[in-house]
């Protein structure tokens, strides 16, 4: 488990190197000051911040639990970026994004998982499975499963899609302790025969503390157009609430993931 606290750097973006035409939210391949490529995800795309939050939220819980997780920065888009980039809808995401974003260091080499390839063991599969339960994340199917090959080591990416309740963020506190249904499409389920064991090892490590360290990391200024709320503190302690209270309960979402391995195995 990484016990350190968390904190992120903050990079410059000087350089957009190519779009990644995967999904809604168009990230790209970057080159920053620091003269790392990274995939930068745009506040300025479908979804806005809040896809920012749930990658940053849901990476560094991710690398908390002890996976491997590409590095998060805050990424620094400057207002004269982008002007010279001959796609249209290209430069208005720029500039829509002005201001920071997030990034993940860029993996060079990487392949996507294939489970008919790459064996993932019980013990990895059920943490895999319970951390998704915890985030809501609808996105490691086998269709798309999100996760990298890289030097022989299974990665986890693209957090985006988790914390879904947050789209809406009415009726958050019955969200937060209902099973997550989603989990039957799992692209490890079958696997994942060690859940109860990872719950409680998993529900040590993830105390208050330490959730309301991680939601913390969140910058105001990507909590700062959502009117539900009188000001950014507000806003984050929902953030924070949530995932405690799924924590206090998971036996709830870890026994939708048991019966719903249990129908197709």
């Amino acid at each position: 488990m990484n016990d350190k606290q968390p904190q992120l750097r903050t990079v410059n973006v000087i350089r957009y190197v190519t779009p990644l035409r995967e999904g809604g939210s168009m990230p790209a391949i970057a080159e920053a000051d620091d003269e790392f490529l990274y995939v930068l995800k745009f506040r300025g795309a479908g979804q806005g911040p809040r896809a920012l939050i749930a990658e940053l939220i849901g990476g560094e819980i991710a690398r908390l639990l002890g996976f491997r997780v590409p590095e998060l920065v805050f990424a620094k888009l400057d207002s004269d970026f982008g002007r010279t980039e001959a796609d249209e809808e290209i430069q208005d995401l720029l500039k829509f994004s002005v201001g920071l974003n997030l990034a993940l260091h860029y993996l060079s080499g990487a392949i996507t998982f294939d489970p008919l390839v790459t064996e993932v063991d019980p013990l990895l599969a059920s943490q895999i499975v319970w951390l998704d339960c915890l985030l809501t994340n609808m996105d490691r199917t086998a269709r798309n499963t999100n996760m990298l090959i890289w030097h022989k080591e299974l990665w986890l990416i693209d957090h985006g899609a988790s914390l879904y309740f947050h789209h809406t963020m009415q009726n958050w506190e019955e969200q937060a302790s209902k099973p997550f249904k989603l989990i039957k499409d799992h692209v490890l389920l079958s696997k994942a025969s060690e859940l109860r064991a990872v719950d409680a090892a998993f529900r040590v490590v993830l105390n208050s503390e330490r959730i309301e360290a991680i939601v913390g990391l969140v910058p105001d200024e990507w909590l700062i157009d959502d009117t539900n709320f009188e000001d950014t503190n507000a806003h984050r302690s929902v953030y924070r609430r949530f995932l405690q209270t799924r924590v206090a309960n998971s036996e709830i979402f870890v026994k939708e993931a048991e019966d719903a391995r249990a129908a197709i195995i």
